[in-house]
């Protein structure tokens, strides 16, 4: 499996992807977003911290700061900094969030060489293809397990990018695939903590480690995913492989990526939804709420039936998901917020939504049936939230989420200048000299990272 992926990626040329640059610029455009939004928050300057003492030649960009550092640490908390208020991308068939530990190794990595921009896109489209293509084959069981899809799947996406762009022989990209395989991790019992982005960010980061150590000479066994002791069987069930090789080249992954408007996990988006719609059909009458059910698939439960003790709790509770689409009629970062999580009247009404489990129901779709004390019930049901494929973010929605980011985020970075970069990044000579361009403090902002 790994030197057919690697064939693959090394036969793969900006021609056979050019087509899928788009959405390519649209995920890492919405990776700059989720980025800027955390650039200061707490869990990532903690990080920034630790790593700093550490940190190699500073070359490569801290989205959201002036100050550089090493591209493996760089890599970590681009990773993480995205990840981590639950606003990044989405891969429907897995859940996987593509664009995090792959895109914060390549831009890493390009700042470090003289790479253009269709390379860059070129190794962001094929390494997305990727780790897609690997959580295609053991969905829905390797979640199901307890394993972190984003993180487990994550590496082996970026350590295929960061191999083209080193640009490894077919032999050294499946010898890069399977380092990955060593070091995939990450569990599903640490989604409302700091811990999960770990994974995250060790999966930007140990897969371009995969990448360089192959680029000097390491080897991996032939059939380190699929191998009867293999990545895949160790972590879940024997693979499906035509799920993962079907179609290799011609269908892309990264036509179906999906971009959040609320900074919760994907499956609460159509709660959010149904409740924003149930508040302006009652007027705006929640004092008078008596009860809310929420009805949905198994994975909607086991993800979001818990209660809140902080904002973590939050961003994956059915509970508080209601709470802001009913009383607040916003689902953003602040009413995801500590100040705004530990409210009395949020946790009021948090106390009265009760979740039911319905069999038919699809992941991603919610019925909620609300009940006044007038006796009166009202219900909506939202098969295709906002953001779905169905129903999918205009440009202008991810650019304004990219300037929302930077102000959430407190960065002194140009949100005009972040766009205009992305959208052309195609044309881009160098994406070193471009990236670099955005962290330098403009003239009115000579401001540091700490």
């Amino acid at each position: 499996m790994s030197r057919t992926l690697a064939d693959f990626v090394a036969a793969t040329s900006w021609a056979d992807v050019a087509v899928q640059s788009i959405e390519a610029r649209r995920s890492i455009l919405n990776f700059f977003a989720t980025a800027l939004g955390s650039a200061r928050d707490p869990v990532v300057m903690a990080a920034m911290r630790s790593l700093s003492p550490f940190s190699g030649a500073a070359t490569s960009t801290v989205i959201g700061h002036s100050q550089p550092m090493d591209a493996l640490c760089a890599s970590f908390l681009n990773a993480i900094s995205a990840n981590l208020l639950d606003f990044d991308d989405t891969h429907p068939e897995t859940i996987i969030h593509p664009a995090a530990p792959v895109a914060a190794p390549v831009l890493a990595l390009a700042e470090t060489r003289r790479l253009s921009g269709q390379d860059v896109l070129t190794a962001f489209i094929l390494g997305v293809d990727i780790e897609c293509r690997i959580g295609n084959a053991v969905s829905p069981r390797h979640y199901a397990r307890g394993w972190h899809i984003t993180s487990t799947c994550g590496i082996f996406g970026a350590a295929a990018a960061c191999a083209k762009l080193l640009d490894l022989p077919a032999e050294g990209i499946a010898n890069a695939i399977g380092i990955a395989a060593s070091q995939s991790a990450g569990n599903v019992e640490n989604l409302p903590s700091a811990a999960k982005n770990v994974s995250v960010g060790n999966a930007a980061r140990n897969g371009l480690f995969a990448a360089l150590l192959a680029q000097q000479g390491y080897e991996a066994a032939p059939c380190a995913i699929e191998g009867p002791l293999g990545w895949a069987r160790t972590m879940g069930d024997e693979p499906d492989l035509p799920r993962l090789l079907d179609g290799l080249g011609k269908t892309w992954e990264i036509a179906k990526n999906t971009y959040k408007p609320y900074p919760a996990g994907i499956v609460f988006h159509a709660v959010i939804d149904a409740c924003l719609l149930l508040r302006e059909r009652i007027g705006r009458r929640i004092d008078q709420v008596d009860s809310v059910t929420v009805q949905g698939s198994a994975l909607l439960l086991a993800r979001g039936d818990r209660p809140v003790n902080n904002e973590r709790d939050a961003r994956v509770s059915i509970h508080h998901c209601v709470a802001c689409g009913l009383l607040l009629g916003a689902a953003g970062v602040a009413e995801f917020a500590r100040e705004t999580v530990v409210r009395a009247d949020i946790a009021r009404l948090r106390q009265k939504v009760w979740a039911e489990l319905d069999r038919e129901m699809p992941d991603g779709a919610a019925r909620v049936i609300l009940n006044l004390s007038s006796g009166e019930a009202f219900t909506e049901v939202v098969v295709s939230p906002r953001g779905s494929q169905a129903a999918p973010l205009e440009d202008r929605e991810l650019e304004q989420k990219l300037c929302d980011g930077v102000r959430t985020g407190q960065s002194n970075w140009d949100a005009d200048r972040i766009i205009d970069a992305v959208w052309r990044l195609d044309a881009a000579h160098d994406v070193g000299d471009l990236v670099r361009s955005l962290r330098r403090p403009l003239a009115s902002h000579q401001t540091t990272s700490n």
